[in-house]
C-alpha cells in the first residue's frame, strides 16, 4: 500500500556514536525541534516532522509504540543509540509500526526534505497483526479484507485494512473524486492523516466544515458523528487511525 502507516523518520531507530554525550538534551520527542506536535489527546500524539537536506534530528526518546508515514520519498539513516545504522530508502505514503523505548537521530542524506507524521500511541498496544499491508515489519501478515462501497450518485470509496493492535486499527481509505456532502462515516475516537495529492473534507455534527491537504491530520472526538467526503477532481485517500476504547466511549 502507499504507506509502508513504520520507523518515522522522527520514529527510525538511529545510533549515536559512543563518543555522544549520553543523555538527551531534551528528554522526549516533544523537546526535540524538528517534531512539531498537532494533536495530543489521553491516546496519542502526533506529530509533523521535517528535517532540512543533509541535516539530522537532535538526539531524543520514544517511550512509546508509535506509527510513522512519509510524506514523499526519503532517503534517511536511522541511528538507534548503541546499536548499528539502519539505512532507509522510503516510499511516499511508506507507513510503519515501531516499538519504542529505544533514542535515536534520525539524519537526512537527501537533497529534499525528509518530512512524515509519526503518532506516538500513548497506551500499550500489545500484539501487532498486519493485514492488507506490512506495516510492524517484524510481523507476519494477516487477513486483507476490503471493504467497498457506494456514496450518493455513484461514487464509491474502500476502506482497506493495514493493521491491528488490542488498542487500535489502521486502515487506508480511498475516496472516488466530487463526493461532497455524501460522506463516508468515521468512527469515534479517530486520527485522520491525509495523504499525497489528496483533499478531503471533514463534517462534524455541530461543527464548521473543514478540509485537509497532504500531510494535515485532525482527531475526531469519541461522541463525534463524523463523515468524511472528497470535494476534488481526484481521488484522494487519507490514513485512518481508530482507538477501540475511545470508540467504547461513544457507546
Amino acid at each position: 500500500m502507499v504507506l509502508g502507516v513504520i520507523v518515522l523518520v522522527a520514529g527510525l531507530p538511529v545510533n549515536t556514536p559512543a563518543e555522544d554525550p549520553a543523555p538527551l538534551a531534551h528528554g522526549k520527542v516533544p523537546g526535540e525541534p524538528h517534531h512539531h506536535l498537532k494533536i495530543e489527546n489521553e491516546y496519542v500524539r502526533a506529530y509533523y516532522v521535517e528535517v532540512p537536506p543533509h541535516q539530522a534530528t537532535e538526539l531524543h526518546q520514544h517511550d512509546h509504540d508509535y506509527i510513522y508515514i512519509s510524506l514523499g520519498p526519503a532517503d534517511v539513516v536511522s541511528a538507534v543509540r548503541e546499536k548499528p545504522e539502519i539505512h532507509l530508502e522510503l516510499r511516499d505514503g511508506e507507513t510503519h509500526f515501531t516499538r519504542g523505548g529505544f533514542a535515536h537521530v534520525a539524519r537526512n542524506l537527501g537533497d529534499t526534505p525528509f518530512r512524515n507524521v509519526t503518532i506516538a500511541l500513548l497506551k500499550p498496544q500489545g500484539e501487532v497483526k498486519n493485514l492488507c499491508a506490512q506495516i510492524a515489519l517484524d510481523a507476519a501478515r494477516g487477513g486483507c479484507d476490503v471493504t467497498r462501497g457506494s456514496v450518493g450518485g455513484g461514487h464509491s470509496f474502500s476502506v482497506e485494512p493495514q493493521m491491528e493492535t488490542r488498542e487500535a486499527s489502521l486502515d487506508l481509505i480511498r475516496v472516488d473524486p466530487q463526493t461532497r456532502g455524501v460522506g463516508v462515516a468515521v468512527p469515534p475516537g479517530t486520527l485522520i492523516v491525509v495523504l499525497k495529492d489528496s483533499e478531503v473534507q471533514i463534517d462534524v455534527k455541530g461543527q464548521p466544515a473543514t478540509t485537509l491537504h497532504a500531510g494535515e491530520m485532525t482527531w475526531i472526538d469519541a461522541g463525534s458523528p463524523g463523515v468524511t467526503s472528497n470535494p476534488s477532481g481526484r481521488v484522494s485517500s487519507y490514513l485512518q487511525l481508530s482507538v477501540k476504547a475511545a470508540a467504547r466511549q461513544s457507546l
